[in-house]
């Protein structure tokens, strides 16, 4: 069994295109998760329509308050029942190989946490770059270090097992990115992270996006390190 799992906000205009790219890859037995964060457009909407005939189980849920996207993130993975779980933004486009090469890495190599490479296209679907990787400049593998330095493991383009995510959840109140978190709990508890070098997806920056946009000041991207670091120490007792 596979789940996936969606935060959305105000994604009326892309999110039934996401969905329809992601519910032909899932069987019957699977399940889409989805926690919208309060949108104040046709969002919930677009989503009930668009999953109305699909075989596949989807679990809405409409938050009464705004609460960001770490939470939203994390109260979709806590429903979450499946072996291997997919994160998703609400506005890509998944590639129609993305599920089966993913499945098959978490079965052949036994990983525990999966991250892909993504074409990097606009709002127009014109491509920008023909690699996330490359364009953000992220070193793959990472270490602990580079990593705290500079996550390198987009969510959009990651899946986590089950044993994983019993290992991460509940996040810690104070984290600056629950993608980086899940990576940091992987190795603290020795779990294997595999990195696939092709794109499985269009990533889509056109700067309406939800989550990974946001420019933080200098000091704010020091305090979100600082964070990730404290709760990595604090996860020995766990």
């Amino acid at each position: 069994m596979l789940s996936v799992c969606m935060a959305t906000y105000n994604g009326a205009k892309t999110v039934a295109r996401q969905l329809n790219s992601i519910l032909p890859q899932l069987d019957a037995q699977d399940e889409v998760i989805i926690v919208d964060d309060h949108s104040t457009d046709d969002t919930v909407a677009v989503i009930k329509q668009t999953v109305a005939a699909s075989p596949v189980h989807v679990r809405l849920s409409v938050s009464q308050h705004n609460h960001g996207p770490i939470k939203s993130f994390a109260r979709a993975l806590q429903q979450a029942r499946g072996e291997l779980v997919f994160l998703s933004d609400q506005d890509d486009i998944w590639f129609a190989d993305k599920v089966a090469q993913v499945v098959a890495a978490f079965q052949r190599q036994h990983a525990d946490l999966i991250v892909h490479d993504g074409v990097v296209v606009d709002g127009t679907d014109t491509q920008i770059a023909a690699s996330w990787n490359q364009y953000n400049h992220n070193q793959l593998p990472q270490t602990l270090v580079s990593n705290l330095l500079k996550n390198g493991y987009t969510g959009a383009m990651m899946a986590v097992s089950q044993r994983l995510l019993q290992q991460a959840l509940p996040f810690p109140e104070k984290i600056a990115m629950h993608d980086q978190w899940l990576f940091l709990v992987a190795h603290r508890h020795h779990l294997k992270t595999v990195v696939l070098r092709q794109p499985l997806m269009s990533y889509v920056r056109h700067g309406d996006n939800a989550t990974g946009m946001q420019r933080r000041s200098f000091e704010a991207m020091v305090q979100g390190r600082w964070q990730m670091w404290r709760a990595y120490q604090q996860l020995s007792g766990k």
